[in-house]
């Protein structure tokens, strides 16, 4: 496993890469030119850090390695992070935190430095934009460092290197863009986006480290659990119920976005989301009046009821097809029955869909999210001997 911390400066990036170390034994991988190209520089003395002269070599080196553990917080660019993101073992986390308390650690860790001083900082690294010259000494994009500061390498109270503050995160090749245009130039619209700002896509989780103390940290951390290989390859539940979420993206439904996946031997029959159904007009275009509250009912017009309906409310006047009613049409009877199939769920089915699941021979039901008729929903799953449990998705 790599993990690779990325995250502006005073995020607390070096602090999350001494806890791998100590709690999990992380060996920290750190990219130095001037090491060997033809072999690993490792130190003997905790934390043990390996240096590589590239990423690409690091690349080489965590494959040939894949089962042992390694963290880095020196991969800055979107060419080293598409090599990286390809590999079953690597995992991308940033780290963050509020601006005037990475001022704060910033400023105990490498001496005084204005607040708008940081805050150029801060924008060059974290959107690879140069900022013009000006008298605090920021100039032409590359952040300038406290007073006393190496530009080479910053070595934080724990010893781990956190060079982040000393990189410009730009790629080369909008480097070269404002070098003809000057630090001035307007920035062009169709320019990718560069620094941090560029690096999110890769992000597999994030970290508010908002914490004023390193206990309260490492606490935080030991209830994500970063070295579960879950972070890696996600379980059958994570895996169908984030496909549910996905279908769900399919709906047009106006009350609430669900979708199904229909799961015989981890193999899926069917998909399926809420909606109206082929031929009519989609609910979100006014194509089923219960879910655009304008229902006419006859105590509507005697004034005692409006058009809005509640959740779980006037469910017969409702042209949409549940998720789990089109993931049922789609899979057919007999091959749900043959299969022992469980159905999967982004919200816990309702009586609607709970009676036709029971009725189509499905064993088990997983969903993630609570409905207003969970209890009843349960209770005839229980008389039908048809499993039902909660799983809940990792942040």
């Amino acid at each position: 496993m790599l993990i690779a911390l990325i995250g502006p400066p005073g995020a607390g990036k070096a602090s999350v890469a001494h806890y791998l170390s100590d709690q999990h034994d992380f060996q920290l991988l750190k990219i130095d030119p001037l090491s060997s190209s033809d072999d690993a520089a490792t130190t003997t003395t905790a934390p043990k850090i390996t240096s590589l002269p590239s990423s690409k070599l690091m690349l080489d080196y965590v494959t040939d390695r894949w089962d042992q553990r390694f963290v880095t917080l020196d991969l800055h660019t979107v060419g080293d992070l598409d090599a990286f993101i390809k590999r079953p073992f690597f995992l991308c986390v940033e780290v963050g935190a509020p601006l005037l308390m990475r001022w704060e650690r910033f400023q105990s860790k490498h001496g005084p430095v204005g607040l708008e001083q940081f805050v150029r900082i801060d924008d060059a690294l974290s959107f690879g934009s140069p900022s013009a010259p000006s008298s605090n000494g920021v100039s032409g994009g590359r952040p300038a460092l406290a007073s006393g500061s190496s530009s080479s390498s910053l070595t934080g109270g724990n010893g781990i290197i956190d060079n982040v503050a000393s990189i410009s995160l730009r790629s080369s090749s909008s480097t070269s863009a404002f070098a003809s245009g000057g630090a001035d130039a307007p920035s062009n619209p169709n320019t990718p986006p560069t620094g941090l700002t560029a690096l999110r896509r890769y992000v597999h989780l994030s970290i508010n480290n908002d914490f004023a103390h390193l206990s309260s940290l490492d606490t935080h951390l030991t209830t994500l659990n970063l070295p579960s290989e879950e972070r890696l390859r996600p379980c059958w539940d994570t895996y169908f119920l984030k496909l549910c979420n996905l279908a769900s993206l399919r709906s047009n439904c106006m009350k609430r976005r669900v979708g199904a996946v229909l799961v015989a031997s981890n193999r899926i029959l069917a998909t399926g989301y809420n909606g109206t159904p082929s031929g009519l007009k989609n609910c979100n275009q006014g194509g089923c009046a219960r879910c655009n509250n304008t229902l006419t009912t006859t105590a509507q017009v005697s004034g005692s009821r409006t058009g809005s309906s509640a959740c779980g409310q006037n469910l017969d006047e409702c042209l949409c097809l549940h998720a789990e009613e089109n993931a049922l049409l789609e899979a057919g009877r007999g091959k749900i029955a043959a299969g022992g199939a469980t159905m999967y769920c982004n919200t816990c089915p309702c009586l609607r869909c709970a009676v036709k699941i029971i009725q189509t021979g499905i064993k088990k039901v997983v969903y993630q999210l609570e409905y207003s008729m969970d209890t009843r929903t349960k209770m005839i799953f229980a008389e039908a001997g048809v499993e039902i449990r909660q799983f809940h998705l990792d942040a």
